[in-house]
């Protein structure tokens, strides 16, 4: 059972430094210039730098070369390895603001660092570092004592201050993120606090458990800084489902009140979100706003007692109460979008539009513009149904 845990940390191996890095690389260009999140990326990324050199593969090929290159490699894994806890604690300080916390990250990492590689020469010639489950401890176990000490500090604030946070606010994205980011320090610190029993006390029960413990804790780190890209996925999704549905009903309005648009429609639906005359994250906010521009000047081309008839129409039909608003705004729209195509002048005056039925008038301007774009994808739905085309007023 032991040694097919062990066998199986191992196999998740690859696949942990596989997907911190692509993490890394991922966010790498928002990271880099953002003070809040340069200090969880390089955390990240120097944990991917040293377990790519903890890479079962990677330790058996240094130790099959010579002492000397083997001793090299585990040095600087280590040296990597505390160079990461001194990210954890400057990104814990980052996302307290705490001054002084930033200075005694940066200074415990230096003191950290010089007391290793002053106790890695002051060891008698040895090859890589290493925990063995038999003997002691190489080079020494005042060298292994400083760096268990300099993760288990790190970790153990870092995972405080995630939980702390993690339960306050109010952004789900930051909030699963730091959740995410605190459990894999956790793991993290069980790891470390694994080989501390094992230094003490020769204690090694749990060894078998830690590759699994620090692959899982790769994943989980990079899942943390990916929380911000697969949030910008699912919305970018959404917006594309979003102007895709709205795409007919603003097609044919923008076709009879062309200035409402900023930019030239594109020839087709497909070409319109691949190449978008607007930037792309500002897609369907002006999809809305130039659908809700039309809607008004169309509603100077209605008829007296269209509206009315509209809704008697859509509640004879069967359409679901809470849609029926869109329905008979669909409606309206067809007959004030012909009317208008035959050249009829307008009904009363510029202000008509504002003055249609409040059932079936889109949301005012300066509202919710997720409501407002829902509510507007139920009229394109409704715009194309065979309701809609029966109509007539």
């Amino acid at each position: 059972m032991a040694a097919d845990l062990t066998d199986f940390g191992n196999w998740l191996a690859v696949p942990s430094v596989v997907c911190l890095w692509i993490a890394v690389l991922l966010r790498a260009p928002g990271a880099l210039r953002s003070p809040q999140q340069r200090g969880l990326w390089l955390a990240v990324a120097t944990a991917a730098a040293a377990m790519t050199l903890n890479l079962p593969d990677v330790v058996a090929y240094a130790m099959r070369r010579d002492p000397g290159y083997a001793h090299t490699i585990g040095l600087v894994r280590n040296l990597i390895g505390v160079l990461s806890a001194g990210a954890v604690l400057y990104f814990v300080a980052a996302a307290t603001r705490g001054r002084r916390l930033q200075l005694a990250a940066w200074v415990g990492t230096l003191g950290w660092l010089t007391a290793l590689v002053a106790l890695d020469a002051a060891a008698p010639a040895h090859g890589t570092h290493t925990m063995p489950p038999v003997g002691e401890p190489v080079p020494s176990l005042a060298y292994w004592l400083v760096l268990i000490s300099a993760h288990l500090a790190a970790n153990t604030i870092c995972v405080f201050v995630c939980w702390r946070y993690g339960s306050r606010t109010e952004s789900r994205g930051l909030a699963l993120g730091l959740r995410l980011f605190g459990l894999g320090t956790a793991l993290a610190g069980l790891f470390w606090f694994a080989y501390l029993l094992k230094a003490l006390f020769d204690s090694t029960w749990a060894m078998p458990a830690l590759p699994l413990m620090m692959n899982l804790h790769g994943l989980l780190r990079a899942a943390a800084i990916l929380v911000p890209t697969l949030f910008t996925l699912r919305r970018s999704a959404a917006d594309v489902a979003t102007a895709w549905r709205l795409w007919p009903l603003w097609r044919d309005l923008v076709q009879v009140v062309p200035h409402v648009a900023l930019g030239k429609p594109r020839a087709g639906r497909l070409l319109e979100l691949l190449w978008p005359p607007v930037p792309r994250d500002m897609l369907v906010y002006r999809k809305v706003i130039e659908t809700r521009d039309a809607i008004l000047i169309l509603g100077e081309y209605v008829a007296p007692g269209v509206p009315e008839r509209a809704r008697s129409h859509v509640a004879g039909t069967g359409i679901p109460e809470q849609r029926r608003t869109a329905a008979a705004l669909a409606c309206v729209l067809k007959e004030a979008r012909q009317a208008k195509l035959a050249g009829l002048p307008q009904q009363v005056g510029e202000t008509v539009g504002l003055e249609l039925p409040a059932a079936i008038q889109p949301p005012a301007e300066g509202g919710d513009l997720a409501d407002e774009a829902r509510f507007l994808v139920d009229v394109a739905e409704a715009y194309g149904s065979p309701e809609t085309t029966a109509f007539t007023p």
